[in-house]
């Protein structure tokens, strides 16, 4: 891949994108139900550092695939950081407001955590990333899907 700035991330970002959510699959706009609450909830601190968790450990399984460079929080790209520093990225995401970009290298792959969502993004997946990504998700107790366009 070639060197990540700002012009890498903003063509990736325009690309197709999947999430990686704790929801089989997109709430319509108008559904019936407590969305809202719903999100509330899992939000809160505990919900969250539970799933931060798990957004970190399918981080760290891809890393077994293929070399991945992190932004944590604004820092610069680190290439295959240690699995703790991921650990310790993820936890300190939701508490410190910030978001991490990762780039898996052979793929041109970017996965983006908010740190105020319970989902995370993983913009041009090619198919075997893709299959890989859903199976780590799965194991996790985690569903992957395609938003709509609305």
């Amino acid at each position: 891949m070639t060197t990540i700035n700002s012009d890498t991330i903003d063509s990736l970002l325009q690309k197709a994108y999947w999430v990686v959510d704790i929801l089989p699959k997109q709430v319509p706009s108008g559904s019936k139900g407590q969305y809202f609450k719903v999100e509330q909830f899992f939000l809160s601190h505990l919900q969250m550092e539970s799933l931060y968790q798990k957004f970190a450990i399918i981080i760290i399984k891809l890393n077994c695939y293929d070399d991945i460079s992190v932004c944590p929080a604004d820092n610069e790209w680190i290439k295959n950081p240690n699995p703790s520093a991921i650990i310790q990225w993820l936890k300190d995401c939701p508490i410190e407001k910030k978001d991490i970009f990762v780039i898996l290298e052979s793929s041109e792959t970017m996965i983006t955590i908010n740190s105020e969502d319970t989902h995370m993004t993983i913009y041009n997946p090619d198919d075997d990333i893709l299959q890989l990504i859903r199976r780590l998700a799965a194991a996790e107790g985690l569903f992957t899907w395609k938003p709509s366009a609305e």
